[in-house]
């Protein structure tokens, strides 16, 4: 009698516990479905920054294309430049197509038909390349919207090219299981200066020169939007929030992306903006991400970005690179040089050591062909990534990010240069997320058969591996590696074949 009770008790003890268990599990499925950000910090905190998949992507890739393409001189800043009373940019814009009062900037847009653009083909491309994530410029600085815009009227549904060109791309990086970004520059298109004495230097927070007598100033209805002179920069503000809610609401992008000059934005609508991204995330069952420059946004809620550049350093907090394959031009330009496969790849060897993700930025023509010069370059990348891509994809950082010879200048915006020379003798580090593999990276060919210390895994300070070294593999290749680990040293035998040319990858697999 006794025994049956206990039976009984248990059985309505585990019927409690399973009962309270359900409604615990049942309740934060509620709650997560009924969960809205609100347009406040202390909210909007509530955020994760860098979800996984985004740690994991390592490797993005976003195009410069727009009007701007069609002249494909000077840079992608051409409509400042045109505007402005003298520089190479207004007098080559003079010789080509005529006074800036016959020819304005709109008049660049029929001429932007993207007759050969093809969004399978691209979004090939980008796949091939080893692209986790990729998209368009949704706007740059000029106020041209490449999405089919109910917003702004200068869009490229309807004008220059006649279509969606986000929206096609999107389609086409989507059946690839490829995420998508939309990058937004357009912050500093609302006219600031209409009031200021000095028209012509002060003209730097806004992206059109304005002057009285320059069509930039125009009252015209709809041109003034192109050039984002407003009445009030009120409803400037306003007008930048409507256009990137538009794409949120129209193609669910996994990534917003900003330029520099978000800060020219009111705190409050970045916060209303924030909170509607983070909001389609959750309504459609998507870890989103936010990202930005400076100190636009606050980092508990968002992925800082160095452009041309990186950390010096391994950082605790995932970060982003955007970098360009022109040497320094971002828009396709007549004649620019483009950078080489292994100036490219090793810069992206030492952000990815360093806890960083890279936006590589491609240009093409206004016709919508992407050259074959780029092609190449990212043919090469994608042929590395496919061998060494265990390397790279998922990993993590060591405590340390390497060491070498390679001297790091300054970037153009903050941290280390993207171009910095690295060779066979600059060593960096990757882990993966379950510690049982480092990956060591030579930025170079190391001389065959040569005896090399490794200076950080070896000797009485070393920084040892996240576990005992089991073996060690060439990526790539079958060919027996030597090693030895003593009581004041770590020594690796380069074998005498299969070493890569653009970065050889040693895997340490560990206990």
């Amino acid at each position: 009698m006794k025994t049956k009770s206990i039976v009984q008790l248990v059985a309505v003890l585990l019927c409690a516990f399973g009962c309270n268990n359900e409604v615990t599990n049942k309740t934060k499925v509620e709650e997560k479905a009924t969960f809205k950000y609100e347009p406040n910090w202390e909210s909007l905190y509530k955020h994760e920054a860098a979800p996984e998949w985004f740690q994991d992507a390592k490797l993005g890739i976003y195009f410069h294309w727009g009007p701007y393409s069609v002249p494909a001189f000077g840079s992608a800043w051409y409509p400042h430049n045109m505007y402005k009373d003298k520089g190479r940019v207004r007098r080559h814009h003079e010789e080509t197509y005529g006074d800036i009062l016959e020819f304005g900037y709109e008049d660049f847009i029929p001429m932007f038909k993207a007759e050969k653009f093809d969004p399978e083909d691209w979004a090939e491309l980008f796949k091939n390349t080893g692209a986790k994530f990729a998209g368009p410029v949704a706007q740059h600085h000029d106020g041209f919207a490449m999405w089919h815009s109910e917003v702004n009227p200068w869009n490229a549904g309807d004008m220059g090219p006649k279509r969606d060109i986000l929206g096609d791309i999107f389609k086409s990086l989507e059946k690839r299981d490829i995420k998508t970004i939309a990058t937004f520059h357009h912050a500093r298109n609302g006219q600031r200066n209409a009031n200021k004495p000095d028209q012509w230097k002060n003209g730097y927070d806004s992206h059109y020169v304005y002057h009285p007598d320059l069509p930039t100033a125009t009252t015209d209805p709809k041109l003034r939007k192109l050039f984002g002179n407003w009445d009030t920069i009120d409803e400037f503000n306003q007008y930048w929030l409507d256009q990137v809610n538009e794409v949120v609401d129209k193609y669910n992008p996994d990534i917003l992306w900003y330029d520099s000059w978000l800060n020219l934005i009111p705190e409050d609508k970045r916060m209303q903006m924030a909170a509607h991204h983070f909001n389609n995330g959750l309504k459609h069952n998507k870890e989103v991400v936010v990202a930005h420059k400076q100190d636009d946004l606050p980092l508990e809620l968002s992925v800082l970005d160095f452009e041309q550049g990186g950390r010096r350093d391994v950082h605790p907090m995932p970060w982003l690179t955007d970098i360009t394959l022109g040497k320094s031009r971002w828009m396709y330009v007549e004649g620019h040089e483009y950078k080489t496969a292994d100036l490219v790849i090793r810069n992206m060897i030492d952000v990815w050591s360093k806890n960083g993700i890279v936006l590589l930025n491609v240009s093409p023509r206004a016709d919508g062909v992407i050259n074959q010069e780029q092609r190449a370059i990212l043919k090469q990348i994608g042929d590395w990534l496919k061998v060494h891509g265990e390397a790279v994809y998922g990993t993590r950082q060591h405590t340390i990010f390497g060491y070498g010879t390679a001297s790091a200048g300054d970037g153009h915006h903050g941290g280390q240069s993207a171009t910095v020379k690295y060779t066979a003798n600059d060593v960096r580090f990757t882990v993966a997320k379950d510690k049982k593999a480092m990956y060591v990276f030579f930025l170079g060919k190391p001389e065959a058969g040569k005896r090399i210390s490794l200076r950080s895994i070896g000797g009485y300070h070393r920084n040892i591996p996240p576990g005992p070294i089991k073996n060690i593999t060439l990526l790539g290749s079958d060919v027996e590696v030597k090693w030895e680990l003593t009581s004041g040293d770590f020594f690796l035998t380069m074998p005498d074949k299969d070493l890569n040319e653009l970065a050889t990858v040693f895997k340490f697999e560990l206990e």
